[in-house]
């Protein structure tokens, strides 16, 4: 059987926070089920943009301070990587409001470096991922629950997108775009590679509509963990409401034969009948998901201006005059 945890909680409060993630992980007889003292962890969050406080529309710095200090007691070494649509990880990350949370841990912050990794994949031989989520010893995936215009939803299968390295992810979006079919195989063979150890979804407060950044905060009250990604996702669409037929990562895992059956999953926990979700918006209308070469050029040099110029010139210009 493949546990489900799933949780009602109404507070990013640090404290309550802290214990809601023990409750959560207590099926599992808790985070040192994957945490030996040593282990380097990467803890995933979805950072997508820079300047978006308020929005909900990435992981809450609150979750990733919470895991982290149990990664830390169970004597493993946490850092915080993630490739940014735009920029790079650590300006995100300041300009998010994560920097008083992660100094108080000394958490390091990482920039992802790709490589060709083979795959289990009929359609992708390899993928460029990122070393750091390959070669850590424990992967933390930290996904927000969101509504996404090219995709309907972005969950924790999707959130793992952002283990491929710099624009490699806009280049995907031209190859691979054309097909949504073959766009979402893309994605699930992705997660399939980093096989993620735990995933643990931000449903507190989520972001539905036209996310993933321009929707609208929606408070549910809900954490959520699992080991198995896949099984996860379908359960967060069921909570959700949403036709997985309408979800590229839905429908390729369930083609792969990737999502467990309904039969095989236990909810030690809450029940997803009891956590029912209604009116749940989707975004107005889909956008394609396939990328022309002239909106990746433009993309590429959006981010090679915020990460070489605009970053650099706004660390220079805080920097207090001696």
């Amino acid at each position: 059987m493949i546990p489900i945890s799933l949780l009602s909680t109404a507070s990013y409060d640090l404290e309550s926070l802290s214990l809601a993630l023990e409750r959560l992980l207590a099926p599992w007889g808790g985070i040192t089920t994957w945490v030996k003292p040593g282990s380097r962890v990467l803890l995933k969050p979805n950072l997508l943009t820079a300047g978006r406080p308020g929005q909900e529309c990435i992981t809450r710095p609150e979750l990733v301070y919470c895991v982290a200090k149990l990664v830390q007691a169970a004597g493993g070494r946490p850092f915080l990587g993630d490739s940014p649509a735009f920029g790079t990880a650590r300006g995100v990350v300041e300009s998010n409001g994560y920097l008083p949370l992660i100094q108080e841990l000394n958490l390091p912050v990482v920039e992802f470096h790709g490589h060709r990794y083979g795959t289990e994949s009929q359609a992708f031989h390899h993928l460029r991922l990122s070393k750091e989520a390959m070669e850590a010893d424990v992967v933390i995936n930290l996904p927000k629950i969101k509504s996404h215009v090219q995709l309907t939803m972005t969950l924790g299968v999707k959130n793992l997108f952002g283990c491929v390295p710099g624009k490699m992810k806009a280049w995907w979006h031209m190859e691979a775009g054309k097909d949504a079919t073959r766009f979402g195989e893309m994605l699930v063979e992705t997660a399939r590679a980093i096989q993620p150890d735990l995933t643990i979804v931000d449903g507190i407060i989520a972001h539905e509509g036209n996310g993933p950044m321009n929707g609208s905060p929606r408070p549910l009250g809900l954490l959520a963990a699992a080991t198995n990604v896949f099984a996860l996702d379908a359960v967060l669409a069921d909570i959700l409401q949403v036709d997985p037929a309408l979800i590229p990562t839905l429908v390729a895992q369930e083609r792969l034969g990737l999502t467990p059956a309904w039969k095989d999953l236990t909810f030690p926990l809450a029940h997803p009948s009891s956590l029912q979700v209604q009116d749940w918006k989707l975004p107005e209308a889909l956008l394609p998901i396939d990328f022309g070469l002239p909106r990746v050029l433009r993309s590429t040099f959006k981010h090679l201006y915020i990460r070489f110029i605009k970053e650099p010139f706004h660390a220079y210009a805080q920097r207090p005059v001696s």
